[in-house]
């Protein structure tokens, strides 16, 4: 064999080496159920879900956060698309426009019937978008399979 396949043999398998590492550390999307289950069999992995706050008479339920006390601390009441509601935990400061956000995903992990966000993305509503509510499609295929 000829130097240069064993080259292109060497660099298609650290490809193959990188893509497989990386795959490992992607996270899915799931509910607070699925999270809180995986959290009790022992899992460390990281969840993705998404979700809206929870909001009575236009005030965000359990936002707590105060930067003179702690700065790093901030803790809300996020609805995932099954319905399921959980107090989410952010060890970091309250992400800007949190409060205009019409979904947000946290990615983390459950500790107890808290969800630690590592990270929280926020998408926000777009004027761009046709369909404006983002779980509509999802509730209704919900409501067809429930009714069958």
């Amino acid at each position: 064999m000829k130097i240069v396949h064993i080259l292109w043999i060497a660099i298609i398998g650290v490809a193959i080496a990188i893509l497989v590492s990386t795959s490992g550390d992607a996270g899915s999307y799931v509910d607070f159920d699925q999270a809180i289950t995986a959290a009790e069999d022992g899992s460390a992995k990281s969840f993705h879900i998404a979700g809206r706050l929870t909001k009575e008479k236009g005030k965000i339920v359990g936002l707590e956060y105060n930067p003179l006390q702690d700065p790093n601390y901030c803790t809300f009441m996020l609805k995932d698309q099954k319905g399921g509601v959980r107090r989410v935990v952010y060890l970091q400061p309250k992400p800007q426009d949190i409060e205009q956000s019409d979904v947000i995903v946290v990615v983390g992990k459950a500790k107890g019937q808290d969800f630690v966000a590592d990270n929280i993305i926020l998408k926000c509503p777009s004027k761009y978008q046709e369909n404006k509510d983002p779980f509509a499609g999802e509730m209704a295929k919900q409501k067809t399979a429930s009714t069958l």
